[in-house]
């Protein structure tokens, strides 16, 4: 877990009775397992009989969604995808076809950095359902032909997607709960929810408005060389905040440490950024932004952020005196 959460989140399908929490408010707190991680939820409404049915059909959201754009289940419309079109181009609904239309803008915007066709390198380096292993040098060549955005087709006016070759797949894990994420914020808004926290397993979070008597929500960072400490407090209110970290899947080999971050430009694994949190006004651009930002590092990213109004990325540097450093970059700075 890269961010810090109440304990009831911890627990899936925690439900706490609604109770007064201010003027006219009363709270929820609930959590669920999708996309194969925690979604929790906090929220503050006006209606307390309404309230637990309202975060229910948040999650209930959140699973259509998993249903849409898993990769993992073979009768998802996203897995048909990967079955098909190489052969030939396969039709999709207005909604899938936008996010993966999206995922193609991050992937030029940040010249390539970002890339859902990257699935191939992940199976290579051994992280598709596995922990991760150095792969053969003719392993990685044959995954590296396989990745970039060159090898997708959109069509806009039928709706379809298509592959140029066999073996190029689509992964949305990089982008789809943060999608996620903004579904429930649009829902709350729609509801007339106060006030909410939406987490995806502490990778991606939102805070919608702020708690009562408090200007937002207080989100801690852990410290990415001890996570038992706190490395940063962030306070979101109407912004999300998207973190990757090289502690959430790796493996280490004559010691090195390879994560499960790939820069897609190199097939490998990006080395010397510890963690990355990106703040900015949606769940999706930031899921997609934190593993560009790892992968482009500190330099590179101050170009892209110029591009980028209302986001703010930290970097977690290593650093070899006091474990790790922070570089905080932002938009027109």
């Amino acid at each position: 877990m890269i961010v810090r959460v109440p304990a009831v989140w911890l627990a899936a399908a925690s439900l706490c009775a609604a109770h007064a929490a201010g003027p006219h408010l009363y709270h929820h707190e609930a959590a669920r397992i999708s996309m194969a991680c925690v979604y929790a939820i906090e929220a503050y409404g006006a209606d307390a009989k309404a309230l637990p049915r309202i975060v229910d059909e948040a999650f209930d959201e959140v699973d259509r969604i998993d249903r849409l754009m898993s990769h993992y289940k073979p009768e998802s419309p996203l897995s048909r995808i990967n079955r098909d079109a190489a052969r030939n181009p396969v039709a999709v609904d207005a909604e899938l076809f936008d996010v993966i239309a999206d995922a193609m803008r991050y992937n030029r915007d940040s010249a390539g950095t970002f890339d859902i066709t990257v699935g191939p390198l992940m199976k290579a380096w051994g992280f598709f359902r596995g922990e991760g292993r150095l792969p053969l040098e003719t392993e990685l060549a044959d995954a590296r032909r396989h990745v970039g955005g060159r090898h997708v087709i959109l069509n806009p006016t039928a709706h379809t997607i298509a592959f140029d070759e066999p073996g190029v797949e689509l992964d949305l894990g990089g982008i789809a709960k943060g999608y996620a994420v903004d579904r429930v914020v649009r829902l709350f808004r729609q509801r007339q929810i106060a006030a909410a926290l939406i987490s995806a397993g502490g990778s991606t979070i939102y805070g919608l408005g702020a708690p009562p008597d408090r200007d937002g929500w207080e989100v801690a960072l852990q410290d990415p060389i001890d996570s038992g400490k706190t490395a940063l407090t962030l306070h979101l209110k109407d912004r999300a905040l998207s973190v990757s970290g090289s502690s959430e899947k790796f493996f280490e080999v004559d010691g090195v440490r390879y994560s499960h971050i790939m820069d897609p430009r190199t097939g490998s694994p990006v080395q010397g950024v510890l963690t990355v949190a990106v703040l900015t006004e949606t769940g999706t651009a930031g899921d997609a932004l934190d593993n560009a930002f790892f992968v482009l590092g500190p330099e590179a990213s101050r170009r892209y952020l110029k591009e980028l109004p209302d986001t703010e990325v930290f970097f977690f540097l290593p650093d070899q005196t006091r474990g790790w450093t922070l570089v905080h970059e932002r938009a027109g700075h």
